[in-house]
């Protein structure tokens, strides 16, 4: 059997070190301009979409896009990271509920200390008993809860309650329709 192998050409060791010597060399400042990878994962912004549970690294932020009818809450993390949930009125398919999506951010939380919470959004459209029983879940011809007025004391109650934290660490605040970021 005949092996055909193509023809190589084979390059000069010399001629190739000369090709490279023509090929400018960067600055010095060049290589400090880029991040690191590490410093690019503090510093990223982490998008949370409605009836997700995300984490920001030290120095990140959280973007909530598309706030209308939803609450956001967002968990400083002792260690300088932010936990964060999108709480909507009814279930995106796949995602959390919103009675699932308190024990699912402090399951993300864990054992960290937690310096503030902060809750943001559309906190008229809220019946504070949201967060423990979610719209879906009340069956046939049972009364679905509305909310009357902005209760940002209950929903401040329900979301310490769900998380385990102290009713003083948590602050609510109806901000209009948009893009929420927090820093």
């Amino acid at each position: 059997m005949t092996v055909i192998r193509p023809a190589h050409r084979s390059v000069p060791a010399m001629a190739l070190l000369a090709a490279l010597a023509t090929v400018p060399a960067l600055p010095a400042t060049a290589s400090a301009a880029v991040p690191s990878a590490a410093t690019v994962a503090r510093t990223a912004e982490v998008r949370i979409t409605e009836g997700q549970v995300r984490e920001a690294a030290p120095g990140g932020s959280i973007l909530y896009p598309s706030v209308t009818s939803c609450l956001t809450i967002t968990v400083r993390l002792r260690g300088g990271g932010l936990a964060g949930a999108h709480a909507s009125l009814f279930q995106v398919p796949g995602e959390y509920r919103s009675d699932e999506i308190l024990p699912a951010l402090r399951k993300r939380i864990g054992g960290r200390g937690v310096t503030a919470v902060e809750v943001r959004g559309a906190v008229g459209a809220w019946y504070p008993g949201y967060l423990t029983k979610a719209i879906e879940s009340y069956g046939e011809g049972e009364e679905v809860p509305y909310p009357t007025h902005p209760d940002p004391g209950g929903v401040a109650e329900a979301v310490a309650r769900g998380l385990g934290q102290p009713r003083g660490s948590v602050t609510v605040e109806d901000v209009p329709d948009g893009d929420i970021r927090v820093r």
